[in-house]
């Protein structure tokens, strides 16, 4: 092969590669060409399952309640998949408390097509069917609906949250708080964590914050702006 047939071939090359890394690829409801907003990230595995689907994490920021101090002690793959994340382009921010977090510095500049929070839980502090633990997750999902309210795009942006069903999960009013925050459920549909390879839900609180707990019959409930409904 002469030098001007080396050097077609090495722009076909660059021009395949360009393509691919442009082609849009889908893993269930997300696009790689979404801007998302992972929230509540406990050890970083379900951005970081979308990220290898996608071949890249540049359209991805994902966040943590928790100090990066706080994920070392708490998951043994924490620290591992966020740099892995951050390899693939995704920002990773930590101290992120989604009661609050329209006004961080950063994530305020930002607008997104899909803001994601998968089991929204305040801890285990009373037992789980307590009027006072079911308090306080309600209260963790006003904060929160209201604050992804703002950060979401206005069209065609959508919030997910995935959700247990059944008692006393049913009681956290999910779909009315989210209605009082101008948000309106447009679907439910079924989760199934084997979807998302590699993706391993925890605890993520107490002693026992690295192991997994047992998902059983949950949902991906997606919600809208109102106005994008109309």
């Amino acid at each position: 092969m002469g030098p001007i047939e080396d050097d077609e071939h090495e722009f076909e090359e660059e021009e395949e590669e360009e393509q691919s890394s442009t082609t849009e690829k889908w893993k269930k409801h997300y696009s790689s060409k979404h801007k998302i907003l992972f929230v509540g990230e406990g050890d970083f595995s379900f951005s970081l399952s979308l990220a290898k689907a996608f071949g890249s994490a540049h359209n991805l920021v994902a966040t943590s309640l928790d100090s990066q101090e706080k994920i070392e002690k708490k998951y043994s793959n924490g620290i591992s998949n966020a740099r892995e994340l951050e390899e693939m382009g995704c920002i990773v921010v930590y101290d992120v408390d989604v009661k609050v977090m329209s006004q961080h510095f950063f994530l305020k500049t930002q607008r997104f097509d899909r803001i994601v929070y998968n089991f929204p839980h305040v801890g285990f502090l009373y037992p789980e069917n307590s009027h006072c633990q079911i308090q306080l997750n309600k209260k963790l999902l006003k904060g929160f609906m209201a604050n992804a309210k703002a950060l979401v795009k206005k069209e065609g942006g959508e919030i997910h949250v995935t959700h247990k069903e059944g008692d006393p999960y049913n009681k956290w009013d999910l779909v009315r708080k989210a209605e009082k925050r101008g948000l309106l459920l447009h679907q439910a549909v079924p989760f199934f964590k084997d979807d998302y390879p590699g993706y391993d839900n925890k605890r993520a609180h107490g002693k026992l914050s690295d192991l997994s707990f047992a998902v059983g019959e949950a949902s991906t409930y997606k919600f809208k702006l109102q106005t994008s409904l109309v």
